[in-house]
């Protein structure tokens, strides 16, 4: 991902997990090497930060410059390429991922994502609810309730509330309004916020992290209300676990992604 021409592979490799399969006939795809020695952070002429890899800059798949708009998430994504062993390994380095989705997908999408965003809100996690068992109902009430109010008080809209899997339609006027929250997020700021939103199937919850009314376990734990409740009558699935820790650390990044962007 620098300015080397001989290091296309590295540039490629973070756009995927570092290692693509196919069952039954691709072997995983190779990492690419460490190419660089030093990793520093430099001041972009234009403004933002960007990471040097022997004083030259990284640059994304799309050979744009991986420039960010704080000193402090620079440092954080210059921390990540200094981890790197022998070989440089996407999946260790979320930041760097989200960064590079921010400015090769994201910038030039922006509308399309924060829509996408607001589409969430119109069927949120939040306001589907337990026909029962009771307690279910309460635990939900008890996580999701404060989180509904916020947004409701946020946007002077009222959103509908269904039990079971029926639909609920919410009014254009609500989804209208909860846009206008979503509006004022650039791209490095949509990306996280659709990470977490695609990750608790709640923009609400989302929205709620990025607003610090919530830090990311809470909102994971919230997210995962009706899950957690099935695991502790039923027990836990490896492969669902599995899944799950993953994408924890997902959320976790994004979570940490926003902050440092504030920092």
């Amino acid at each position: 991902m620098s300015d080397a021409s001989d290091n296309d592979d590295a540039q490629s490799a973070d756009s995927s997990d570092g290692a693509v399969k196919v069952p039954g006939r691709d072997a995983p795809k190779p990492l690419p090497k460490r190419f660089y020695k030093d990793v520093s952070v430099g001041e972009a002429t234009d403004g933002g930060f960007n990471v040097l890899l022997d004083g030259r800059a990284v640059r994304t798949p799309a050979k744009q410059p991986l420039i960010v708009p704080t000193r402090a998430l620079a440092d954080a994504i210059a921390e990540e390429w200094s981890a790197q062993t022998e070989n440089i390994n996407p999946a260790t380095m979320p930041l760097s991922k989200l960064a590079i989705t921010a400015i090769d997908g994201v910038t030039g999408s922006r509308a399309e994502v924060a829509a996408d965003i607001v589409r969430y809100a119109g069927s949120d996690l939040l306001c589907y609810r337990a026909e029962g068992p009771e307690a279910l109902a309460v635990l939900q009430a008890a996580a999701w309730d404060p989180i509904l109010r916020w947004v409701e008080d946020e946007t002077g809209a009222r959103f509908y509330l269904a039990e079971g899997v029926m639909p609920v339609t919410q009014s254009d006027d609500a989804l209208e309004r909860f846009g206008t929250l979503v509006a004022p997020y650039d791209a490095f700021g949509l990306t996280p916020l659709h990470v977490m939103t695609t990750l608790t199937g709640s923009a609400f919850i989302a929205l709620a992290v990025a607003n610090g009314r919530l830090d990311a376990e809470q909102a994971w734990l919230a997210a995962h209300v009706d899950e957690d409740w099935q695991i502790a009558r039923w027990g836990i699935d490896e492969e669902a676990t599995e899944r799950r820790v993953r994408r924890h650390r997902e959320m976790l990044a994004a979570s940490r992604f926003l902050q440092l962007l504030a920092a």
